[in-house]
């Protein structure tokens, strides 16, 4: 339940500190006394939006925080674990969501203080308290909560979650059918031209870096004729018989001198006369070198039309096909595995159709069998629902929720439609809830919808904001009996107009504006005697009669007496 709010510095509160209790709690005051502030500020401590207006103009920041005393067994433990905030008491423990607001707009999030996203607190939120606002009846008009709803009451949301993913899985499975599908359909529009496409490459039979060594052999032949004849010039060069003579010569000289300086420094000049001899023989080989390179550089007409032929080739069909030499081995590659998926692509689409089917019948599987439990779990909420309408003065009323299963119409959510259905009036026509009931019905049939849907929940904390809005009297007087029982199961507060509301409640707090230069809103817990003037004025209005005196406290007897029954009744 929640037992702390505290609320600092928010829109006209300077600074609130209330302490709350289990069982049913009103708030009441007169309009615009700030009821709502309190509401958006228990919502911005749960996780709602910030806006910067929701500071009070002046200060700095605002703070608000909400301490609930939860449970162990409750699942936000779990949501709290998973997030890294631990939790050590077996018996259950504090939950304190704190937000704070800052002036220019920027928020900060607390759990237990340590930081956390606003998403987490909204989870967190969301798993401790429920909000029902002025409109909340409006999402109950909408078909489209219905089916979620019934699967809330009957605790399907796992089955739904699963029918939900299956249907992905075959969606997904369909949408790779239909790609490789159209993929062949392409493939087979163009496979002439594909198969051209092949020959034509396949003849050609490119590789890579080809063009390169071409295109330099190309520029190597043309020059050829002239690289050769200077060759040839140095054929001749090193041919020349004098060269080779001098040589001899020297080599000559050079033995005779040895001979006659036998035996003073012999071994110097003998290395001198195997240089000599070295150079000779390298004299040799450069001479049959520069031969063999004249012979390789000879020119040859035929080479070069030849290597002309083929680069020309290459670059026609690069050109043609819109890339380069180089890649043309890839494209070929390319029209190859698209021809390859024409002759073998039908293997690949069997797969494929059987992939879908085999997750269409998974799908159809689950969501049949969630339609089963679905259509058994309406008649439950038909019967929950109906012992509702009596206690509310809703008694010749009639409510289905009305499962219609299509086969033909699945959806992530199974094959089935769910619509709330009433009928006011025994013998009337059963029609949509947002069509058949008025202002006064439609909050009585949200409660009743509430209590019969709250069995199934886990919510600490339930708020009802004037939830009694366009009734009054005896179903007025209905109304807060029912909340009361509801305030059995759960902590319940109503923010409420209404005087038989509020008398049964077991603690009564009042909303007030006051203050000349500067005004806030300040809330009283209120003790006996002021109940009697807070629920004489709601009877009464601003002029407080004896009458409405005596018959505020009539209701407030009544409401006592009711609660004590409860208290020794669960004794």
């Amino acid at each position: 339940m929640l037992t702390e709010l505290f609320i600092q510095d928010i829109v006209l509160i300077e600074r609130l500190s209330l302490s709350l209790d289990t069982g049913l709690t009103a708030l009441t005051g007169e309009t615009g006394a700030g009821k709502s502030i309190m509401l958006d500020s228990l919502g911005l401590a749960t996780g709602g939006r910030a806006e910067k207006g929701l500071v009070r103009q002046g200060a700095r920041q605002g703070v608000v925080s909400a301490t609930f005393d939860v449970p162990n067994d409750h699942e936000v433990w779990h949501l709290l674990a998973d997030n890294g905030i631990a939790h050590e008491d077996e018996q259950g423990g504090h939950v304190i969501l704190r937000r704070v607001q800052d002036a220019d707009g920027r928020a900060r999030a607390f759990i237990n203080d340590q930081p956390v996203s606003v998403t987490l607190l909204r989870q967190v939120g969301e798993s401790l308290i429920e909000v029902h606002g002025q409109h909340a009846g409006q999402g109950f008009l909408h078909a489209g909560a219905h089916r979620g709803l019934l699967d809330e009451f009957g605790g399907l949301t796992r089955q739904a979650d699963s029918v939900a993913i299956a249907w992905r899985i075959w969606k997904e499975a369909e949408e790779k059918l239909a790609e490789h599908e159209e993929d062949k359909a392409r493939a087979f529009r163009e496979a002439d031209y594909l198969r051209h496409v092949a020959d034509e490459l396949e003849k050609l039979a490119p590789k890579p870096g080809e063009e390169a060594f071409l295109a330099n052999r190309r520029i190597m032949l043309m020059n050829a004729e002239k690289i050769a004849g200077d060759l040839s010039e140095a054929v001749g060069l090193l041919n020349e018989t004098s060269l080779e003579d001098r040589l001899s010569s020297v080599l000559g000289r050079v033995e005779r001198t040895l001979e006659r300086l036998e035996g003073s420094a012999t071994a110097n000049l003998q290395a001198v006369a195997e240089r000599i001899d070295t150079v000779l023989t390298e004299l040799q080989e450069a001479r049959s070198a520069v031969s063999e390179a004249v012979a390789e550089f000879e020119f040859d007409q035929d080479e070069l039309d030849q290597t002309e032929e083929r680069l020309f080739a290459l670059r026609a069909a690069a050109r043609k096909h819109n890339t380069t030499p180089d890649r043309l081995d890839s494209l070929l590659d390319d029209v190859r595995h698209s021809l390859a998926m024409i002759e073998e692509g039908e293997a690949d689409f069997a797969t494929l159709q059987k992939t879908a089917s085999v997750a269409k019948s998974e799908f159809m599987a689950q969501a049949r069998k969630l339609s089963e439990i679905r259509h058994k779990t309406a008649k439950k909420l038909d019967k929950a629902v109906a012992g509702e309408l009596e206690p509310l003065k809703l008694g010749r009323a009639t409510f289905q929720a009305l499962v219609t299963t299509d086969e033909e119409m699945p959806g992530v959510h199974g094959i089935d439609r769910v619509q709330f259905m009433i009928s006011t009036n025994p013998g009337a026509p059963m029609g949509p809830l947002k069509q058949i009931a008025s202002g006064g019905e439609l909050s009585r049939f949200v409660l009743a919808l509430k209590a019969a849907l709250m069995a199934q929940e886990n919510r600490t904390v339930i708020i009802f904001d004037e939830v009694d809005a366009g009734i009054g009297g005896a179903v007025a007087d209905a109304v807060g009996e029912r909340l009361s029982k509801l305030a059995a199961d759960a902590q319940v507060m109503v923010v409420t107009h209404s005087p038989q509301v509020a008398a049964r409640a077991g603690r009564h707090f009042m909303v007030a504006k006051s203050g000349k230069k500067k005004m806030v809103t300040k809330v009283f817990a209120l003790e006996e005697d002021e109940r009697v003037e807070e629920i004489a004025r709601m009877l009464s209005g601003a002029s407080v009669t004896t009458e409405a005196r005596a018959a505020a406290t009539s209701l407030l007897k009544a409401g006592r007496q009711t609660r004590d029954k409860k208290k020794a009744k669960a004794a």
